[in-house]
């Protein structure tokens, strides 16, 4: 990734981040709008889930820069993801929902350059987990 590029997802995610349980809750509730077959793989409470999802995100987020220091934990990640039953199409329904819930809580600040480089983040992070 091009360091403008990390700058522009570390930026938004701070601003995203502020609003965590309601952007996890979004994220959620679009994940399941788009794919209501997918809730069965979530046996946790949601809300529990949602702080998984955000914690992920911002190790993720501030790691941009030195990917291989989370390189090992998000492939362990894919497999437990692979023990739950998510399938490999499903990585694209969680982009869907994922790139939604950014555009909602971002507003004007989405802009397509900031898409493009959520995107990247998303398909480096799901080909790391869908390899394992």
């Amino acid at each position: 990734m091009q360091s403008i590029d990390i700058e522009r997802v570390q930026r938004t995610f701070g601003k995203v981040a502020l609003q965590k349980e309601a952007v996890a809750a979004q994220f959620y509730d679009r994940l399941f709008e788009l794919d209501a077959s997918l809730r069965p793989l979530f046996k946790a409470d949601i809300r529990a889930q949602g702080e998984k999802l955000m914690s992920t995100l911002a190790v993720a987020v501030r790691n941009l820069k030195t990917p291989d220091l989370i390189r090992d934990s998000i492939a362990k990640m894919g497999q437990r993801h692979q023990t739950y039953g998510v399938r490999d199409k499903d990585y694209d329904t969680v982009a869907a929902a994922l790139l939604w819930t950014l555009e909602k809580n971002l507003g004007p600040d989405f802009t397509p350059e900031v898409r493009k480089a959520w995107t990247e983040v998303y398909l480096l992070v799901a080909r790391l987990m869908k390899a394992a």
